[in-house]
């Protein structure tokens, strides 16, 4: 038989049956042989050497070197050491990321390592878990991993968590008796346990069925290691705006070659120079530096929201995301059951605020106090812990239990008090067979003993036959009682039920019945406070967001409801319908994605299957995740977000940002931060774009006007050097302009170099190149001397340098309505370039090789007022713009994002 032979029998176990003495150890021996060590197989990963090289695999790349050779080869050293640099500067940060981000395989396999407790040979024995094989007779207990996937044969209370798989935040009582569909989720599975998983309460045993990577967590394992992983948004688009511009800037070379061949008058050697200098000389390349710091400057400010980037380029793809798939468990809920209300037997009801281990928040109704008898019931049948220690709560047991300590904190009762005045006598321990647990405890000074019973409200009212009252005792009144139960449950609540028995039988704990019914309480793991802003936030800034859970359909619809995810009429789609959708084509898993927000008892392929939907409909995905459960799903997305505190170390291997708050309100902000540092990356594309453009022109007006050329080749890389090389990086550093999440995200289509960045590029650009061109051909024309005229005209251009980085610091608003000192870097960088120009002029060797020399104040202040020329037709062209926008004159909204209000992606894709 095959291992996938062995799994698709794994329901019913027929290949395996165990006996009670268990293998024998040379059957055990030929079965690891054959199906191989119970271990998940490392992924092959590439040497550094290999990743090292890799990251020279782009076109933009092979501009830059060739930028550098050439740079060389004309003589410019520091140049071309400048461009080296930056290209080992990025291999490096490329290395590294890349090389962590494939860990994931072996976060993986370090889950099923350790030992497992079998019985071979007929002795129980521990042996190391890789040695386990099908059919080998394993035994659990409480606080143990389960080793392989096991079909259990006994079970005495047993209770597993399963989060990491399913994403249930509740443990999962097993059944060994429970008969279970083949086609039954994960989830639903009573009578199975999965590697990986934890044993939180009993005992159990079971044979196993699959190991390795046949085993339900191989198969995650598998598809993170199968799963194409999105390129983040960032990488898409300069990509298509290198193929962009490297064949413009081949054209225009070509034309302006052609054209200096028509004209004449220009010597071949000197027309090829002069091209290989023009072409460096357009080539950004001091891009990636600027992107880099860019990016950098995004994932420290991320740091300061508790996102931690592992990639530096999902630093701009989350702020690209335009829908967000997110956990329920930990992310939206704070993952720990609270008591929101409370029922007692005479229909009265009480809201209880507050979530999570912490007392705080208020009993909300008539009387409170009413509520304390029900409450001392709930904490006197209880086994969990509850203390206030190192400026926290701290909890320890079953997280029902838990929940009934903090609302008897709520109520300000002292549980050390009421549990040392009320001593335990008895103990009925919860077992699922059972559904209720119970403790036999001293009574006041009127009573002897107390039953205190608490557990499901059907098993309850079957042991009840009275019912309390502010009167006194009277008959149970079932159907009222049902009634609210059966409204509290199909809102998504856990309900629990309450009694108790007073007695003078010490025995009495034998004899359950004729119970007085207390009331009920309705528990749900609680939304956290700041996610219902969120998610307002996301909605505000046309960014979508879906719950994919793994929880009750029931409970994810109340989840939802309160977080403004879904309306009543909405459908929560299941797991069970994807697979029947699935079967039926593409279009009708589309059209049941397509508007669905709460997706509940979904299993981990699943949730990559719908992610991998979103993605080809256009979507740029953001998926968050806790558990191995999430990792395919995360790995598939644009943009993978795992949870710091809670989350797996395979989650946190896999993701490309982590949470360190499990908080989704921090995910809308690192999307802010990511919002505002594609604008900045889009103002230093502008820039350096604009600046290259503007020198191209300016050769081609002079060879149409058959002067000579205005600057040599040494002086085209200088200007590139000097005019750009400073200022385009401290660009960079540039704040967020406000209301960045007021705006919806860009159309994930639209690539960087769209229509207002050209436009932008041809106001600027042909300002500045037509400026510099008159400016040249009125000293060629007035006798000016061509060495003159070419070092004017180059100061000439460093000044516009100045004045545009000013001027990009916002597309839309006045450079007098930014806070001048809001970027110190680019204050500084402004003025820095102007004076290395200068000081460059009047220094031997440098001044010789560039073939310049001072110029006057007289012949500065006339360049400046030029230059300044180029200030007050950006300053018009953003009037244009704001008009055209409809901003208000202040500017204050998102530059790069207003116009990007249509065209989105949705429903309707």
């Amino acid at each position: 038989m095959t291992n996938q032979e062995s799994h698709d029998a794994a329901s019913d176990v027929q290949p395996f049956q165990s006996q009670a003495q268990g293998l024998e150890s040379p059957e055990a021996e030929r079965r690891l042989r054959e199906y191989g060590p119970n271990k998940l197989p490392e992924a092959p990963l590439p040497g550094l050497a290999a990743i090292f090289f890799r990251q020279f695999l782009s076109p933009f790349i092979y501009i830059l070197l060739i930028a550098a050779l050439v740079s060389y080869f004309l003589g410019q050293l520091s140049n071309a050491v400048f461009i080296m640099a930056v290209l080992l500067l990025n291999a490096i940060i490329g290395t590294i990321q890349e090389y962590s981000a494939q860990r994931s395989a072996s976060a993986l396999r370090n889950m099923v390592r350790g030992e497992a407790h079998v019985i071979r040979d007929g002795i129980a024995r521990r042996i190391d878990v890789e040695a386990l094989v099908p059919g080998d007779l394993v035994l659990l207990s409480s606080g143990d991993k389960v080793p392989a996937d096991i079909r259990l044969e006994t079970s005495q209370s047993l209770s597993i968590n399963e989060s990491m798989l399913t994403g249930e935040s509740l443990a999962v009582t097993k059944n060994a008796q429970a008969e279970v569909p083949h086609e039954a989720p994960l989830a639903e599975r009573s009578n199975q346990c999965f590697a990986g998983t934890t044993v939180t309460h009993g005992r159990g045993q079971g044979v196993v069925t699959t190991t390795g990577l046949d085993t339900e967590l191989g198969h995650i394992a598998h598809a993170v290691n199968d799963t194409e992983s999105s390129e983040a948004p960032l990488i898409i688009r300069i990509r298509r705006f290198t193929y962009q511009m490297a064949g413009a800037i081949a054209v225009a070379l070509l034309l302006l070659v052609g054209l200096m061949f028509v004209r004449g008058g220009y010597g071949t050697e000197g027309m090829m120079l002069m091209a290989i200098g023009l072409a460096v000389s357009t080539i950004p390349e001091g891009l990636p530096a600027a992107l880099t710091v860019a990016l950098a400057i995004g994932m420290r400010r991320m740091a300061q929201h508790s996102v931690i980037i592992r990639r530096l380029v999902a630093v701009e793809a989350l702020g690209s995301c335009t829908f967000i798939c997110s956990d329920k468990t930990g992310t939206l809920t704070v993952n720990d059951l609270t008591i929101r209300h409370a029922v007692l037997a005479d229909g009265s009801t009480y809201n209880i605020t507050g979530e999570g281990v912490a007392p705080g928040g208020e009993v909300i109704g008539e009387d409170p106090s009413r509520l304390e008898d029900m409450c001392i019931t709930g904490l006197l049948a209880n086994e969990s812990y509850l203390d206030y220690s190192g400026g926290e709560w701290v909890s320890d047991g079953d997280i029902v239990d838990v929940a009934f300590l903090v609302l008897a904190k709520k109520l300000g009762l002292s549980l050390s008090d009421i549990r040392e005045r009320r001593a335990r006598l008895d103990l009925i321990p919860y077992e699922s067979e059972r559904a209720f647990s119970g403790s036999l405890n001293k009574g006041d000074e009127h009573e002897h003993y107390v039953l205190h019973v608490k557990g499901s409200p059907e098993k309850l009212l079957n042991m009840c036959s009275h019912m309390s009252m502010p009167d006194g005792d009277v008959p149970l009144r079932r159907a009222a009682i049902e009634a609210q139960f059966e409204d509290l449950a199909t809102r998504g609540y856990r309900m629990i039920a309450l009694a108790r028995y007073h007695t003078d039988d010490e025995a009495a704990i034998e004899h359950l019945g004729q119970m007085t019914f207390l009331g009920m309480v309705a528990m749900i793991d609680p939304v956290r406070p700041e996610a219902k802003e969120a998610v307002q936030r996301c909605r505000q800034g046309g960014i979508q967001v879906a719950m994919i859970t793994g929880d009750h359909p029931a409970t994810s619809r109340a989840i939802a409801l309160e977080l403004g995810l879904c309306r009543e009429e909405d459908p929560v789609v299941t797991g069970a319908m994807i697979r029947e959708a699935t079967t039926k084509g593409v279009k009708a898993l589309d059209d049941l994605i397509r508007p669905t927000r709460v997706f509940a008892r979904i299993e981990p392929t699943q949730k990559e299957q719908i992610v991998d939907r979103l993605i080809r409909k256009g979507h740029f995905v953001a998926v968050t995740g806790d558990g191995v459960n999430d990792t395919p799903a995360m790995r598939r997305a644009n943009a993978g977000i795992a949870m710091g505190k809670r989350g797996t170390d395979v989650a946190k291997e896999t993701a490309d940002l982590i949470i360190t708050d499990d908080n989704f309100a921090s995910i809308v902000d690192g999307i802010e931060q990511g919002r505002i540092v594609y604008n900045n990356i889009r103002k230093v594309i502008a820039l350096l774009t604009a600046t290259g453009f503007s020198a191209l022109l300016l050769f081609f007006l002079t060879v149409f006007a058959g002067l000579p050329m205005p600057m040599i080749a040494v002086q085209l890389l200088w200007l590139n050097l000097v005019a750009n090389g400073f200022q385009d990086v401290a660009l960079a550093f540039e704040p967020g302009e406000g209301g960045e999440l007021d705006q919806h995200p860009r159309n994930p289509h639209e690539p960087i170099f769209e229509k207002h960045i050209i436009q932008h590029v041809l106001v600027t650009g042909t300002t500045m190149g037509v400026l510099a061109f008159a400016t040249y051909a009125y000293l060629m024309h007035t006798g000016s001397d061509v060495g003159d005229a070419r070092n004017l005209t180059l100061m000439l251009m460093v000044l516009f340098g100045n004045i545009h980085a000013l001027s990009s610091r916002s597309e839309t608003r006045s450079l007098f309505q930014i806070r001048f000192f809001s970027n110190p870097f680019l204050v500084l960088a402004v003025p820095l370039a102007q004076l290395v120009h200068i000081a460059a002029m009047y220094t031997p060797g440098i001044s010789d090789i560039l073939a310049i020399k001072p110029i006057s104040l007289e012949q500065w202040s006339i360049l400046l007022v030029v230059a300044l020329l180029l200030f007050a037709v950006e300053e018009l062209h953003k009037l244009w713009l704001r008009r055209q926008q409809g901003l208000a004159p202040a500017g204050k909204t998102s530059t790069a994002s207003n116009r990007r209000q249509s065209d989105q992606p949705g429903d309707e894709n």
